[in-house]
């Protein structure tokens, strides 16, 4: 485990000499060491990782709020304060409680927590269980944009549903996020009466996201926001639970029937049809939980804007402040830093208002700055404020957010996911291009981060929204950004190692912060707020 007081010392040091060396007046330019700073504090092992509802993750949220103050941001949290508190119910599973097992004409199979499955969090009681028989359903997807029923002429009341991970490899890629994630699968086998729902891994699903990460999650707990009367948000309690299966498990759903498990795979990558079938099996699902109502802060600063009509629209920049936390039990290093994911956005947040703070001529639209509890609990902070805004609703007219942008190479180009669907596309291109810098294409369809991220819960409220990362070409020949991308993947994220120990470039991540600073003036002083485009999915769907 690393200590970085050092470190953190001069990073301060540099931080006060560049808020004195940037007078307000001239245009301002981003800061290396003022991000360099930021990140050496909120990466520190003395934060624990920051996890949702810490003391580590308070002392950050009381970090970025004491940033806004310095730069004069209004405070635009609860009761006047930067802070808007989340009420929030916390989940952990008991060890060794959770029991997964298969009866049918062979007998009955006990599947292994060590390697088997994963049973999805409980915040609504501390004991769940669900027997039942079990029904392949496909995807478990119904999307009539798309002619797409995955429960057409058959009835799952009572059942529980098994579907397998992600979505038809024909949908587009983001459409294809929303229906595939597992809040919409969830919701929709509650919908149509199933008792609980197992997700099935595919190869693909292995490739993008290896079971034996997924098993890691096991050790963190889970959460959900309350509602006004106390209750925990988007539940569902119908669906007394849910499971998923690594790929050798989810091949033992299948030795009952006339079909493997291998060709349905085969099928659904080639785009053909996926069958129904009653899967002549049975499943009990259990497990126990320790439930806990623990309490964390969004951080909400203002830039106010000068246009007296303008000034009550907002543009929302947000990135979530939290990371996972530390695992007590594990030996060796056992914090979870995540300096990239997400220390480098909410550092990019920061020294974004700070360009805004001390920049000669306000925005006409005002902008808000808000660093997000809860992102690794399920997108909480952002559903909340979302839900919950602290400005009128309707108000917030457009969504620039930040999720661990990989600041480690000389980068020549974005992707912002999300352009696709709004007039915020223009936007991001005419920024980008005074830049010198391209906009790209998603480079990951299969990972569907368009609905893992925090700018998915203001689209759901009808705010056009983008998720800007720096993409995969770099102006140096020498580095590869595709390959630094996949090696951060695959060998630091959402582990101990994503600490300040990566080769940060921070000339790179001054450019990344610029950038956003570019994107967001645009749309403050743009005559027309941002729209989504016509006959757009997302906007036809969730357009207020």
């Amino acid at each position: 485990m690393m200590r970085y007081r050092s470190t953190l010392a001069a990073a301060l040091l540099l931080l006060a000499a560049a808020s004195a060396a940037h007078a307000a007046g001239a245009t301002p330019k981003a800061d290396k060491a003022a991000i360099r700073a930021h990140l050496a504090f909120l990466a520190d092992d003395l934060l624990e990782g920051r996890d949702t509802g810490s003391r580590g993750y308070d002392i950050a949220a009381n970090y970025v709020a004491a940033q806004f103050a310095q730069y004069g941001l209004a405070p635009k949290g609860s009761k006047g304060s930067y802070l808007q508190s989340v009420p929030l119910r916390a989940s952990r599973a008991v060890a060794g409680s959770g029991v997964v097992e298969l009866s049918s004409a062979a007998g009955v199979e006990r599947l292994s927590a060590d390697t088997d499955f994963v049973i999805g969090a409980d915040v609504l009681e501390p004991r769940a269980a669900a027997a039942a028989p079990l029904v392949f359903v496909g995807y478990g997807i119904r999307a009539d944009r798309f002619n797409h029923n995955d429960y057409a002429g058959i009835d799952v009341k009572g059942k529980i549903v098994v579907v397998l991970q992600g979505k038809p490899t024909r949908f587009p890629t983001e459409e294809g996020a929303h229906f595939g994630s597992g809040r919409e699968k969830r919701k929709l086998a509650a919908q149509l009466g199933a008792v609980g729902i197992v997700t099935l891994w595919t190869p693909d699903t292995e490739k993008a996201m290896p079971f034996a990460k997924v098993l890691e999650r096991n050790a963190f707990p889970s959460m959900s926001w309350l509602d006004s009367a106390g209750k925990p948000a988007h539940s569902l309690p119908a669906l007394q639970d849910d499971v998923a299966l690594s790929l050798a498990a989810s091949k033992k759903l299948f030795t009952q029937v006339d079909a493997r498990l291998d060709d349905i795979y085969a099928l659904a990558a080639a785009n053909k049809p996926v069958p129904q079938m009653d899967l002549k099996m049975s499943m009990l699902l259990s497990h126990k939980r320790v439930l806990s109502e623990v309490r964390s802060s969004n951080v909400v600063g203002m830039i106010e804007g000068s246009d007296p009509r303008l000034k009550n629209e907002y543009v929302v920049f947000s990135a979530h402040l939290d990371h996972i936390g530390q695992v007590k039990e594990k030996t060796g290093d056992n914090i979870y830093n995540g300096a990239m994911d997400n220390a480098s956005g909410v550092a990019t947040l920061i020294e974004t208002a700070r360009l805004f703070s001390q920049s000669a001529t306000r925005p006409r639209r005002s902008v808000l700055f808000v660093a997000l509890t809860g992102e690794e609990k399920g997108l909480l902070g952002s559903d909340y404020f979302a839900t919950n805004p602290t400005v009128p609703a309707g108000a917030m007219v457009a969504n620039v957010n930040l999720d661990m942008p990989l600041l480690t190479f000389d980068f020549k180009n974005v992707v912002a996911f999300g352009a696709e669907h709004s007039s915020m596309k223009g936007s991001v291109q005419r920024a980008a291009a005074k830049m010198g810098l391209g906009l790209i294409a998603d480079p990951w369809p299969a990972q569907g981060l368009f609905t893992r991220s925090d700018h998915y819960m203001f689209v759901r409220q009808g705010v056009p929204s983008i998720f800007l990362v720096p993409g995969q070409n770099s102006f140096n020949k020498n580095e590869d950004g595709a390959k630094l991308w996949a090696t951060f993947l695959a060998t630091h994220y959402h582990q101990p190692s994503d600490d300040l120990r990566l080769p940060f470039n921070f000339d790179a991540a001054a450019r990344f912060a610029q950038l956003n600073y570019n994107i967001a003036l645009e749309i403050a002083n743009a005559s027309a707020k941002p729209t989504w485009n016509q006959g757009d999915f997302f906007g036809d769907t969730f357009k207020k």
